[in-house]
């Protein structure tokens, strides 16, 4: 399993580097799991994306600027807290990340054809598992 898991965590790095420079030329690969998370759960504080991704608030903070400074995400006073703000993708970011996880997942489908489509529910369904009880 370990083996199997390393394999597939160092080909989704490179996907998702792939991604990232998909959406824009000079982004890391690190800046496409934020769009993913920006996409899914809506606006969030630097906070709580630095704690979701378990990284440093320098870094999340340094991603979240270059991402700024492309056009591709905003900051937002928090209602709940004036101090705070909340981070969101803007029209530009959402509209290019949107298209390149439609044409990732163009490529799921096409590498899936084969399968059974309880096979794919059941994998489905297990790395859900897996990421719950990975996450805190």
């Amino acid at each position: 399993m370990e083996r199997e898991l390393a394999v597939f965590l160092r080909r989704a790095r490179a996907q998702s580097g792939e991604m990232a420079r998909e959406v824009h030329p000079e982004l890391e690969s690190s800046a496409y799991g934020l769009f993913v998370r920006l996409d899914d759960a809506g606006p969030q504080r630097a906070t709580e994306l630095s704690a979701y991704f378990g990284v440093g608030k320098a870094t999340m903070s340094r991603q979240l600027r270059a991402l700024e400074q492309l056009g591709l995400v905003a900051r937002d006073p928090d209602p709940a807290d004036g101090r705070a703000s909340l981070v969101r993708l803007t029209g530009e970011g959402r509209d290019r990340f949107r298209h390149v996880r439609g044409a990732r997942r163009e490529r799921y489908v096409r590498k899936l054809a084969d399968w059974d489509r309880a096979e794919v529910a059941e994998l489905a369904r297990l790395l859900h598992q897996f990421n719950q009880r990975s996450e805190g």
